[in-house]
């Protein structure tokens, strides 16, 4: 880059930092402003309504702040956020609480405008600092306008990215805290540089390459230096999002469940201690007469059966599970001392999937049944979920609402159902082709993963339609989340050839009401739907039951 190019830049990136600083300084105001309205306000719901108006104010500051340098402003947003959302989630929520919120936002408020502005591109983080909400990510890219608009787009999804214009300055980072995935924009010559930071590491990162080309070797150094994907320009960012969320989903995967039944109770501890060591949940059961109510509260991913046991056979017992539908996935391996090929064909003809013959060391075992419970996990969920965006389809989805509302039933608590829909679905595809369609829903799915709990559920309904549900989630806080989501989804930019677009979604919410079915809820969430549809669209509307 020359010298005058270079001049360019700066003077751009300097332009945007100087734009953002005066956001800042209306939106530390208007922090202010609503802390002394809450502060003021007598009624519980009135407190808040605004206690949640200021949650959001604090969640998007923090998101931002850091793209544009200022981080410990982020830092201190997420702060902030953290605290409001502690009060909002409490019982009762406490005066005290809120009057030290609104203090130190005082404080906040009155530290900024005293210190002098610095805009910086980034700041190493704080070892010390706890880890944000979001995955963080750091972004290597020699450009840094169009860096800090991968930055502000990532962020959008709900990522918090870092952003890096040389390596030098990425290794510092990641010696000093280590990121949970990286995006790099380099040459292939280049690449070398990051092989030796993943060199240096105990496990490399997972590593996404922004390429000039497609060829042979270009791939090949990328893969040398540890990429799991590889993109080129013009670059399709939700592409690479929907990458970047897939490799986070299978690192922070839930451990297999496998259930151990064996009579010999020194065994099957030796057995749990293996398998617990490498990181799976175990579950042990000596008395077969309790299978039904382990199976169910536990819900294994695998069985590991021995053959013989006192009163019951091994075959007896996968027989029986093999008797209930909702276990049809759950393999079944028999775990036997016996070694004739016949014998062991019997057992697996009856009922069962595979055979591991005793004595088997410690690494074998775990191999043996890492490999087996792996796939059938990735079979389960390839049959109870849409092959295009992971989410659960339309009757495992109904079947969760239904699940959730007979709990909220139980614990008196509400549950939100949520049907959304992307508005004129049909001209996507008609102008811009399936392709680009295709990849507008698989979007909106990985943002709706990323803004959600893991406690919610999120299915396909069918074709752009999608429904979730939120427990412990009234419907005026479902509204609260869903508009963040339908205000980052109409700011995200989809491609389709050297052509760009963008799409906006609707909503209607209903909530529980103690006596109504899981159907009624889904029926009044669909007229929420209908009138947000007959009302201008973009727009999510609550619907009382029906």
């Amino acid at each position: 880059m020359n010298d005058s190019a270079g001049e360019t830049l700066r003077g751009q990136l300097q332009a945007l930092n100087e734009k953002f600083a005066e956001r800042v300084s209306e939106e530390l105001a208007e922090l202010q402003r609503r802390a002394e309205q809450l502060l003021q306000a007598r009624e519980h719901e009135q407190r808040r309504q605004l206690m949640l108006d200021l949650h959001e104010r604090l969640h998007r500051l923090a998101g931002t702040a850091g793209t544009f340098g200022f981080n410990q402003l982020g830092q201190q947003a997420r702060r902030l956020e953290r605290r409001t959302d502690q009060w909002l989630e409490a019982a009762k929520p406490s005066g005290q609480v809120l009057n030290e919120i609104v203090q130190a936002i005082r404080q906040w408020v009155t530290d900024s405008q005293e210190a002098a502005p610095v805009c910086l591109l980034i700041e190493q983080p704080d070892p010390h600092e706890p880890p944000p909400a979001g995955s963080r990510i750091y972004l290597l890219k020699q450009d840094p306008v169009a860096g800090q608009q991968m930055c502000v787009t990532l962020g959008d999804f709900g990522y918090e990215v870092l952003l890096f214009l040389d390596v030098a300055s990425l290794r510092t980072a990641v010696e000093t805290q280590l990121p949970d995935a990286l995006i790099v924009s380099l040459n292939d010559g280049e690449l070398d540089a990051i092989r030796a930071v993943q060199q240096s590491l105990e496990s490399p990162l997972p590593l996404l390459v922004i390429g000039h080309r497609v060829d042979f070797n270009s791939q090949l150094a990328a893969v040398r230096a540890g990429a799991r994907g590889y993109f080129t320009r013009p670059l399709d960012i939700t592409r690479l999002e929907n990458s970047l969320e897939n490799i986070l989903n299978l690192q922070s995967s839930e451990p297999y469940r496998v259930l151990i039944i064996d009579d010999d109770d020194d065994l099957a501890a030796r057995y749990s201690l293996v398998l617990r060591n490498s990181q799976m949940q175990v579950q042990t059961l000596n008395d077969p007469s309790q299978l039904f109510e382990v199976m169910r509260a536990f819900d294994p991913e695998m069985v590991l059966l021995d053959m013989n046991m006192p009163d019951f056979t091994g075959i007896e017992l996968a027989q029986m599970i093999r008797l209930n539908d909702e276990w049809l996935r759950v393999p079944i391996i028999y775990l036997s001392a016996e070694t004739d090929i016949n014998r062991q064909m019997a057992a697996m003809l009856k009922a069962g999937d595979d055979f591991i013959t005793k004595p088997i060391s410690d690494n074998a075992l775990t191999a043996a049944v890492f490999s087996r419970v792996q796939r059938a996990r990735s079979l389960s969920m390839a049959l109870a979920r849409d092959s295009l965006t992971g989410l659960l389809k339309h009757a495992d989805i109904k079947e969760q609402v239904a699940l959730e509302v007979e709990r909220a039933l139980r614990s008196g608590k509400p549950t939100s159902v949520v049907m959304l829909d992307l508005d004129h679905f049909k001209q996507v595809n008609d102008q811009y082709g399936h392709a680009a369609g295709d990849n507008v829903i698989r979007s909106l799915a990985n943002l709706m993963r990323q803004r959600l709990r893991r406690i919610d559920s999120i299915g396909r309904y069918g074709g752009e339609e999608f429904v979730a549900v939120l427990p412990d989630c009234s419907a005026e806080q479902a509204k609260h989340i869903f508009d963040e989501i339908r205000t980052r989804f109409a700011a995200l930019i989809f491609h389709a050839g050297a052509r760009t677009f963008s799409v906006t979604l609707s909503a209607g919410i209903c909530e529980t009401d103690g006596q109504s079915s899981a159907g009624a809820l889904l029926e009044s969430a669909d007229q929420g739907l209908y009138v947000a549809k007959h009302n201008g669209r973009d727009q999510v509307r609550i619907s009382p039951v029906r």
